[in-house]
């Protein structure tokens, strides 16, 4: 049978993609053709925020558009989350909660030996999540040159906002031995750059015991020409230990990504998070003390309930102080299930979050641009990579900067030492 993935949100769906993805092939069925119609249509989803919900739910019209006859299965976090929500999606044919969609090459299977739509089983198959224990593996390739390998899952922290330990489940892993051995595959096919990718990829261990920083000794220890990369870690999490190896590392990149939230204290507590501004501002300091170079990404959110004034500006006084190099900004919406509903709090307008929300972007772009500025002269490495544009390739430094060259088909997916103009 043919076969067409389409994803949304985070990279840690589109390795979970590429994995099943190679399950399907490996039974013999083929991926279609762009512009031809596939026998079956699967549709990975996100549901991170009410406009992701929404995109899934675009994205599922647009297919069934698309591909009039093809059988139409949904499965990811909106799927976990509000499966009854998408039975009733015209044109949805199946519904697959998290654990299920990693047996999808079986009821693909079974897809194919039969000869109508209503099979013997459930419109929607879905496990509570709370009772999924099994770690999947996944890693996918971007492009050849970078792979995403999933070395996490699931979430145990219950932020007052979040819904992902709703659709995730809990934290859990698998050994070192195997993530290193999967490294070394991804290696062995061409890649050059791995970056690590998980829920709460710190809290890696919860399954065997291990702890993330021997994960990552393990992978620095593996030989070659390559670069690691290390995907959002929560601050309480990222320690000193892990700052420090990273600066001594032989293959890990100056680069990081750290979730703040909220620069006020009050907020940071009725969210449920496990830190304070000052806990932040110190892993930020100590980065830029053994990493002056380093790129420091961070998420922000705006809008939450109990965000008052008083705390919007210290939020705001907090982002400008700190030595970083770019904002994700994500716009706080309501959602169902979470704790911050139950609470009595001051609920910010829709108008005054997209607001803030440009406020911050204007922030996140002007460190942007001043992190380029202050590196224009540094020598770097670049890792090129084969997407072309007005006769140009591009690629990023270590430390995130991206350039571009005239293209050279000889360079793509190679290092090369250069001196920054950005």
């Amino acid at each position: 049978m043919t076969v067409a993935f389409t994803t949304l949100g985070c990279k840690l769906n589109f390795a979970e993609s590429s994995a099943l993805g190679k399950a399907l092939m490996a039974r013999g069925h083929t991926r279609a053709k762009a512009g031809e119609e596939a026998d079956i249509c699967i549709i990975n989803t996100c549901s991170v925020t009410d406009a992701a919900d929404h995109k899934d739910r675009q994205m599922i019209h647009r297919i069934r558009r698309q591909n009039p006859h093809a059988i139409l299965i949904v499965t990811g976090c909106y799927a976990q989350l509000k499966p009854d929500e998408i039975a009733h999606i015209e044109g949805v044919d199946y519904v697959l909660g998290q654990d299920e969609k990693f047996h999808l090459d079986a009821f693909v299977e079974k897809l194919e030996a039969s000869t109508s739509r209503d099979l013997d089983i459930s419109k929607i198959s879905l496990s509570p999540i709370r009772e999924v224990e099994d770690f999947h593996g996944a890693y996918s390739k971007d492009d050849r040159t970078r792979c995403f390998i999933k070395v996490q899952d699931g979430c145990n922290y219950f932020c007052s906002y979040c819904t992902i330990p709703l659709a995730r489940g809990k934290s859990r892993n698998p050994s070192i031995a195997s993530l290193v051995q999967q490294a070394k595959e991804a290696l062995e096919g061409g890649a050059k750059e791995l970056i690590l990718s998980g829920v709460n990829i710190g809290d890696f261990g919860r399954s065997t015991g291990e702890h993330f920083i021997d994960l990552l000794r393990a992978l620095d220890g593996i030989e070659g020409d390559f670069r690691i990369r290390i995907s959002s870690c929560e601050p309480n999490l990222l320690t000193d230990e892990i700052i420090d190896l990273v600066a001594n590392s032989t293959h890990f990149a100056p680069h990081f990504h750290i979730p703040l939230q909220s620069g006020s204290n009050t907020v940071l507590k009725i969210m449920g998070r496990r830190y304070t501004r000052e806990l932040f501002a110190e892993r930020v300091a100590h980065i830029k003390a053994v990493m002056p170079h380093a790129f420091i990404g961070v998420d922000c959110m705006v809008g939450v309930r109990g965000e008052t004034e008083a705390c919007w500006n210290e939020y705001v006084e907090f982002i400008e102080s700190l030595p970083v190099s770019q904002l994700h900004v994500f716009t706080y919406s309501e959602r169902a299930n979470t704790r911050m509903l139950e609470m009595d709090l001051e609920v910010v307008p829709l108008k005054e979050r997209e607001r803030r929300s440009k406020v911050l972007h204007e922030i996140s772009a002007r460190k942007t641009e001043a992190f380029y500025t202050a590196h224009r002269g540094y020598e770097a490495t670049v890792l090129w990579e084969s997407a072309k544009k007005d006769g140009r390739m591009f690629g990023f430094t270590e430390n995130y900067i991206k350039l571009s060259c005239p293209y050279d088909k000889s360079k793509v997916n190679t290092f090369e030492r250069v001196t920054v103009n950005a």
